[in-house]
């Protein structure tokens, strides 16, 4: 299990290229036949990716060290949410399955047990891509099909950013102690996630960007807002960002991301917007 450390901002300022990647961004989270883990400092956010490879089965147990999180297993005190961004899924686990079809998402909630994943499809395997956050209450978990979560289109083609936002753990969708995730798909000709930029001091945000070409990439932008720095970041790969940065990218060609959040509140527009004029 990787760990990621929180970071002050007056000490985020002086990073250089290879520290920025090091503090923020998680290059290899999805290995075939493989579950990797990474722990957070930022709010305790877990992360994980998952290539269920054949017909072996990846039993999330037996990944988890109970001593890393001083519980007898994973979601004793946490909950999880998945997110498919490969082939058909199936998450088994000792209170019941599901089956996830390419993106689809599910929530486990806490004191789930026995967490085992699997590909249905041998040619192409299940990509499973979890969040998980400290939780409080043990909600049901709660299959969320693709055609089922909530659908908001912002942004524009004239601003480059139209796009369209998937929203799955949500409380419009369902309930959960602390955690909110969804995706988001850029339409051809877009290239931002999100402009102007904003920071929410009650909340940290993570972004998975995926639908990245091999010869495309994608400029995450993150620091304060009068001291930005800028990330590259391929296919695949996550940028855990904490409560006081920005978080926004700008690809070389449309993308996609899944974004997680975990803290004070749900409420998905408790933001502040920075003014472009204040942007450095």
């Amino acid at each position: 299990m990787k760990v990621l450390h929180n970071m002050h901002p007056l000490d985020a300022k002086s990073y250089d290229t290879d520290r920025l990647r090091e503090a923020f961004l998680c290059a290899d989270l999805f290995q075939v036949g493989k579950i990797n883990v990474v722990y957070s400092h930022i709010d305790r956010l877990v992360a994980l990716g998952a290539i269920p490879n054949g017909s072996a089965k990846l039993s999330l147990d037996e990944v988890i060290d109970k001593k890393s999180f001083g519980t007898e297993f994973f979601l004793e005190r946490r909950e999880l949410g998945l997110i498919n961004l490969g082939g058909t899924a199936l998450v088994e686990t000792k209170q019941g399955s599901f089956t996830l079809d390419h993106l689809d998402a599910v929530y486990l909630g806490k004191e789930t047990e026995e967490i085992v994943f699997s590909s249905l499809d041998q040619q192409q395997p299940a990509v499973l891509y979890g969040l998980s956050a400290p939780a409080h209450h043990s909600f049901p978990s709660k299959l969320v099909k693709y055609s089922d979560a909530r659908k908001v289109k912002l942004g524009s083609l004239e601003n480059s950013n139209a796009r369209t936002i998937n929203q799955y753990l949500h409380p419009d969708v369902l309930q959960t102690c602390q955690l909110c995730m969804g995706m988001t798909e850029l339409e051809k000709g877009s290239v931002w996630n999100t402009m102007p930029a904003h920071t929410h001091e009650r909340r940290m945000e993570a972004y998975l960007y995926f639908n990245i070409e091999p010869d495309q990439v994608v400029f995450h932008f993150l620091g304060e807002p009068t001291e930005t720095r800028h990330i590259v970041v391929r296919d695949k790969q996550l940028i855990i960002s904490p409560s006081w940065s920005i978080h926004s990218g700008c690809g070389t060609k449309n993308y996609s991301f899944v974004w997680g959040m975990a803290g004070e509140n749900q409420t998905f527009d408790d933001m502040d917007f920075i003014p472009m004029q204040e942007l450095r």
